[in-house]
């Protein structure tokens, strides 16, 4: 079927079920960001792959809302589809529920899964529609009706993610979870995103591609633990770990008859933002609610030490993989064809080299010339570019590994270049020398730091539609809250936490010029306390990626002092912890391109 025809065949559907509107989100039953093949309904009645977006059906219209990392790969992809694209945060551009609002009448009828919408988004609905007495529909996938080749979902065995890597045992864990219950008065706790309960159990999986995530549901009470979950996924060495404690395995689907036998005197710790819909209303009335963020969120964004010395171990073996890249395509680019799927294959089979290397972290951005505008570029058989020596190659990777996940972009020269792609060159890398300086009072969050990556940029009368920098999780979600950088504040990003010493943020500043060029360096930074003195407590960063920022592409006349120095240090600091594991060839060449400036 083509995309008017799902649309007709949904449209049916609702018009059997006296729906005015359908929504469909991005999100799994879990919302998770990235989802199993079996999840991606927006995408199957939209043909938009990108990972964020919305998809609202009328009776005789349909939307697409996403933000702008998707605005130039939306369009293309919408094209012909007859629905039409919705700029979030643009200026007159209506967000889903003013859509709604203005469209459904008086005593209509808005339907969707529960499962795949967040509580909180549920509930949101329901307060901004009641004055028109809205009815909300969700116990019913209406795409899963006309999706007849739907992929199952994931029967993929899990793994235990030894103690030697997670620095922390499942009953740790465990314990402070329980304290953080106690504190609440809570005697359950709900949890079923599935970054929290892998951070928990110490379990990792593969029912998420690039994510090593695990499908299941999480109850833990004062005493016992419910586990929802394919049972046939756990091996020895799972078992042997969940029988330190008392746990109980239930069948993955379990969890929603579970929720409604909930006994009225106890006290749910629920997560809207985290938990679906649909569990949020299978608790009975009679039970008390406590609203709270999931304890684990801010547990697992805080690495220990075990697993901050693994991360700098895991970085090593990932800027080893990329130099040896970036020393294949600039050596190589005159003399034999290259393209942008072959080279990010290119980049893979390197990574697969380093020696406890599981997986990429996420699907490979590989863009030359104005591919690379689209922040989320995906190269495809009939989009992919032959690379030439000219022009700008811009490239963001990342591998999932046991020592954690890396998060790396570069932007490589591949020949001569425009003064214009160097100044643009030289603002991007001086907004990410500018925020790895940064030294600050701790107390201090994202927002407050945000512009100093854009100051260079800004200068120039340009500014690039996304945050600069995200968490990442430890052999979990590439993006992970609840810290991250932005100057505006989106609630719906939640990244407004308070950035503490030992999490793990990405400083990612970037120039994106339609129908041109794309421009993106990216370095993960560890928090770490400075001083403390009459006037607080500072703290700064450090520089885990160790990988050269391609020297050929910088208008050094533009650099100050302090950034030439900043620049020459931490090139001294790549050739020095990568060189060691480089071929004579490769390390001559990093000498050159960490040479001082």
């Amino acid at each position: 079927m083509n995309i008017s025809q799902k649309l007709s065949e949904l449209r049916e559907l609702m018009k059997e079920r006296n729906m005015d509107a359908y929504i469909i989100p991005s999100a799994d039953n879990h919302q998770s960001e990235y989802v199993g093949e079996h999840f991606k309904a927006r995408a199957f009645i939209s043909g938009f792959t990108g990972s964020a977006g919305t998809v609202v059906v009328t009776k005789d219209d349909a939307g697409l809302w996403t933000d702008g990392r998707y605005f130039i790969q939306a369009e293309t992809q919408l094209q012909g589809s007859g629905i039409r694209l919705f700029k979030m945060g643009e200026p007159g551009v209506p967000t889903v529920e003013e859509y709604l609002y203005s469209t459904l009448t008086d005593n209509g009828t808005l339907g969707f899964d529960g499962r795949v919408i967040a509580a909180q988004e549920g509930i949101s609905f329901e307060e901004k529609l009641s004055s028109k007495n809205i009815s909300i529909a969700y116990n019913e996938d209406l795409v899963d009706i006309i999706w007849k080749d739907r992929p199952a979902i994931s029967q993929k065995p899990a793994f235990l993610l030894d103690v030697k890597y997670a620095g922390e045992s499942f009953s740790s864990k465990l314990r402070r979870l329980r304290e953080k219950m106690q504190e609440s008065n809570a005697t359950t706790h709900i949890i079923t995103s599935l970054d929290d309960i892998a951070w928990l159990f110490n379990i990792r999986g593969d029912d998420v591609e690039y994510s090593p995530l695990f499908l299941s549901y999480c109850v833990v009470t004062t005493d016992c633990v419910h586990l929802f979950v394919d049972e046939n996924k756990l091996n020895n060495d799972i078992e042997k770990t969940l029988s330190n404690e008392t746990v109980i395995i239930h069948h993955y689907n379990d969890v929603y008859d579970f929720i409604k036998g909930i006994h009225k005197d106890e006290v749910v710790m629920v997560d809207l933002r985290k938990i679906n819909y649909a569990i949020l209303n299978n608790i009975p009335n009679d039970v008390k609610k406590v609203e709270k963020e999931n304890p684990t969120i801010l547990f697992k964004a805080i690495k220990n030490n075990v697993e901050l010395d693994n991360i700098r171990k895991s970085h090593i073996k990932d800027g080893v993989a990329f130099t040896k890249f970036m020393y294949w395509i600039k050596n190589n680019i005159s003399n034999m064809e290259i393209t942008e799927i072959s080279a990010s294959d290119k980049l893979e089979d390197y990574r697969r080299e380093q020696e406890g290397f599981i997986s990429p972290s996420f699907a490979p951005i590989s863009a030359y010339k104005d591919h690379a505008a689209m922040m989320h570029y995906s190269a495809t058989d009939e989009s992919n570019y032959k690379l030439e020596p000219e022009h700008l190659y811009l490239v963001d990777t990342g591998g999932n590994y046991f020592e954690g996940t890396s998060d790396i972009t570069r932007t490589i020269s591949l020949g001569q270049i425009s003064e214009e792609l160097k100044i643009h060159f030289t603002a991007v890398v001086r907004g990410m020398i500018n925020l790895s300086m940064a030294k600050f009072l701790y107390g201090a969050k994202g927002f407050n730091l945000d512009v100093l990556a854009r100051q260079p940029i800004w200068q120039l009368g340009i500014d690039y539609k996304c945050g600069t920098g995200h968490g990442v999780g430890y052999l979990l979600n590439i993006h992970e809250g609840p810290a991250g950088f932005r100057w505006q504040i989106v609630p719906s990003k939640h990244e407004t936490a308070v950035i503490e010493p030992g999490m793990v943020i990405t400083n990612e500043p970037g120039i994106y010029i339609e129908n041109s060029h794309g421009i993106r360096i990216e370095n993960e930074l560890i928090v770490k306390s400075a001083e403390k003195n009459e006037f607080g407590q500072f703290m700064e960063f450090e520089p885990v990626t160790y990988a050269p920022i391609d020297l050929d592409a910088i208008e050094v006349s533009e650099l100050n002092k302090q950034e030439r120095n900043y620049i020459n240090n931490y090139h001294k600091l790549v050739y020095e912890t990568i060189s060691p594991y480089l071929l004579d060839e490769e390390r001559a060449w990093l000498k050159t391109y960490t040479r001082e400036i």
